[in-house]
């Protein structure tokens, strides 16, 4: 009987605390707002400030032209040699500026510098998006010692969120196998705190942006 009695009175109370309207102890969380702090820069500079601060390089172009002859200084000054590259489109251009590449698949192993397109830059991280569905498919992101990417500033967004819903509309119903976010140089410091560049990816990270903002007159 004593156990029957507890028993109502929990459930009692249970029942009380149901109906009685109490107010919530913590105020309602505003799921719309954003979370960041509204960017004052434009896209390309946002980016650029913040690929910097995670060790990245940034080499801004106005024109594919100014692009080609950068990346010819850079080969000269750094002595970077071959580039590799399986990107047809990516081809054209280097075929424009006399600069050789190396496109077997044979030798990616031993391919120290290669360059690569991105889907999207997202500026307030400073990161680069590429996909699966980019010609140089998985490998040439991770191989190369040094990884250079060709992107344009109509490829900049703000956020990731932006970036991804774009991502879901230029491919629909055959979305990439694969999607990654690199964000500068590979990096570890896992081992006795101490940090090392390129540990399981290129060591550096250079991303051209092309200005095609406005056409070629």
């Amino acid at each position: 009987m004593e156990e029957s009695t507890s028993r109502e009175k929990i459930l009692k109370k249970i029942r009380d605390a149901l109906i009685e309207k109490t107010e919530p102890p913590y105020p309602i969380i505003d799921q719309d707002s954003s979370v960041y702090v509204e960017m004052t820069e434009p896209l390309d500079v946002t980016f650029a400030e913040a690929l910097v601060r995670i060790a990245g390089k940034f080499v801004y172009c106005e024109s594919e032209d100014e692009f080609i002859g950068n990346l010819k200084s850079f080969i000269l000054e750094k002595d970077w040699g071959v580039l590799f590259c399986q990107d047809p489109r990516l081809h054209h251009l280097l075929k424009m500026g006399g600069i050789p590449y190396e496109a077997h698949s044979d030798t990616i192993l031993n391919a120290r510098i290669g360059i690569t397109r991105c889907e999207y830059l997202v500026a307030r991280l400073g990161t680069v998006m590429v996909s699966s569905r980019l010609s140089p498919g998985r490998r040439i992101t991770v191989y190369p010692e040094i990884h250079l990417v060709l992107g344009y500033t109509s490829q900049l967004v703000p956020d990731l969120k932006q970036a991804l819903t774009n991502l879901k509309k230029k491919y629909r119903d055959d979305f990439p196998s694969m999607v990654s976010l690199i964000s500068g140089p590979s990096r570890t410091a896992d081992i006795e705190k101490t940090l090392v560049m390129g540990a399981h990816g290129p060591k550096e990270l250079y991303v051209f942006l092309i200005d095609d903002s406005t056409p070629p007159s």
